[in-house]
């Protein structure tokens, strides 16, 4: 028994590799405007910290990280007490399991959120399925309504 749950274990591990590369690999175009460590640049790119930590912690606010990837963002917003009114594009070419990797490798490797379930491809096939023909503005009516506490 303890010699199959090895084999398992030693199974899993490259997809949970492959995963956290893909991940790593997908960030690149996030990092682009809110920087390697997820800072972002006062007044243009909001910090991805805290906030979406804590989003990732409810139904709602996991969906709404999702729409935000998948179909952007656009409109004013506050973040951390700072304001922002800018525009995200959409990242179209990322399929769902790439979605899910970007996602859970900015939890885990940039913010280092505790408690947090990953996303999966299925989780973001069907929030797609839902927000489809959605815009970057309607992505905006998607996010909860007060900032969640990491």
């Amino acid at each position: 028994m303890l010699r199959l749950l090895v084999i398992m274990l030693a199974a899993a591990a490259p997809s949970v590799a492959l995963a956290q590369e893909a991940g790593a690999d997908s960030f690149r175009r996030c990092a682009a405007c809110h920087l390697p460590n997820g800072a972002g640049v006062p007044g243009s790119y909001p910090p991805l910290s805290a906030q979406v930590a804590g989003f990732s912690r409810s139904t709602p606010g996991r969906s709404y990280l999702i729409a935000v990837v998948a179909q952007g963002l656009a409109g004013p917003t506050t973040i951390g007490g700072a304001a922002y009114n800018g525009f995200m594009p959409a990242q179209p070419g990322l399929s769902d399991q790439a979605l899910a990797d970007t996602l859970n490798h900015l939890l885990t490797t940039i913010i280092a959120a505790a408690d947090v379930k990953p996303f999966t491809a299925e989780e973001v096939r069907a929030v797609r399925a839902q927000a489809a023909g959605r815009s970057a503005q309607q992505s905006l009516e998607l996010r909860p309504p007060e900032d969640p506490s990491p």
